[in-house]
């Protein structure tokens, strides 16, 4: 196991949360049974939910590896969704847990195609004759790839925690990709299809989960993804959402979500991305002046409206020596502080074929970054 060592930069003093012991216990009352649950005392930030333990998993949580394209999108279709539900259900006030509504047979049933067989499936069914099948028609695209459930619970006045809303996140196939008859083929499906699909399959969804037991009372937030192509090297994100409000069967109010990913160096030619391509570029440039054994530098960043957020920038290298990890690590912590502004999160991950070497983090309007080398 590798150790850290905590690298100051001016007599960086060190400030990370430390879990505390002096948790609360509290009674979580459910429609099944009464159980204990801990509520960790410590919240990291104030953009994070503090999580009931012990930790419960979604019945669903298998089926997303095999469902989204990417890695990148797994993460993002659960980060995503705790990021919109923010709008509904305050860090503040609300805890977390893994969605507990939708069962295994439940997530089967809707992921597929509506059928005979299966008349809970969401999507479209498969009416094609045997003829049609013989000249090579297609089905109709499948759009419904994964579906995302998160609970968030609240205390009530006799100190004890119940279900206080739910969000379910829809991730929508932006390409369908198929295998039938040893022949394989995509299928590009336009926005408008997206949208349309997926309005549709969220209301259908509000109205299931409506029929579960102590959900009648429970808004319900529903957030459409858009699943990148498989070949993508950057998250996809939410392009809607909307809110079912109490003893509501249907959504109301969507809102349209202005957010992105982009990979830098870009070759995207919009206003927004320019100031940042330069800036990221020069740091690129600074980095292979002091280490040319390098393979890369490679930047995501993650926008909302036409505001840079958040910079994460990868920095494989070749060279293991200790002392040459600290230098470069706190080369590149300059090399942060000079070329990016104050108002955007930075993070760059220092790797090698033994794993991470070193990690530096500035944190919006930070004079002093965090900085942790492995050894």
């Amino acid at each position: 196991m590798k150790r850290i060592w905590w690298i100051p930069i001016s007599m960086l003093l060190l400030t990370g949360c430390v879990p505390s012991t002096n948790d609360e216990t509290e009674v979580l009352n459910t429609e099944e049974e009464v159980e204990t649950a801990i509520i960790p005392s410590m919240q990291l930030d104030a953009q994070y939910y503090r999580t009931l333990l012990p930790y419960k998993q979604s019945a669903t949580r298998g089926k997303i590896i095999n469902r989204l394209n990417s890695r990148y999108d797994i993460e993002e279709a659960e980060n995503g969704l705790l990021r919109l539900s923010q709008n509904q259900f305050s860090p503040d006030d609300y805890y977390f847990q893994e969605g507990q509504k939708i069962t295994d047979e439940d997530a089967s049933a809707w992921l597929g195609r509506a059928s005979k067989d299966n008349p809970a499936g969401l999507n479209p069914e498969d009416k094609r004759t045997k003829g049609q099948k013989q000249d090579g028609d297609k089905p109709p695209a499948e759009i419904l790839a994964h579906i995302v459930e998160q609970n968030y619970l609240v205390k009530t006045n006799e100190n004890t925690i119940r279900l206080g809303g739910v969000s379910v996140g829809l991730a929508l196939n932006s390409v369908y990709y198929n295998t039938e008859d040893g022949v394989s083929y995509e299928e590009t499906i336009s926005n408008e299809q997206l949208e349309e699909e997926g309005k549709r399959m969220a209301n259908e969804i509000v109205k299931r989960l409506r029929e579960k037991e102590g959900m009648a009372n429970i808004p319900i937030t529903v957030g459409l993804f858009k699943q990148s192509p498989r070949n993508a090297i950057a998250p996809s994100t939410y392009f809607a959402y909307g809110v079912a409000p109490k003893k509501a069967d249907e959504v109301a109010d969507w809102k349209a979500i202005n957010e992105e990913y982009v990979v830098f160096p870009t070759s995207g030619t919009e206003e927004k991305y320019r100031e940042v391509d330069t800036a990221f570029l020069n740091f690129k440039q600074d980095v292979e002046e002091y280490f040319s054994n390098f393979t890369s530098v490679i930047g995501t960043g993650f926008y909302q409206g036409d505001q840079l957020r958040e910079m994460k920038i990868d920095i494989p290298i070749q060279f293991y020596g200790a002392a040459e990890i600290i230098g470069f690590t706190q080369y590149l912590t300059g090399l942060v502080m000079e070329h990016f502004p104050e108002n955007v999160q930075v993070e760059v991950s220092v790797t090698s074929s033994n794993g991470p070497e070193a990690l530096v983090i500035r944190k919006v309007n930070q004079t002093e970054p965090i900085v942790h080398i492995y050894d």
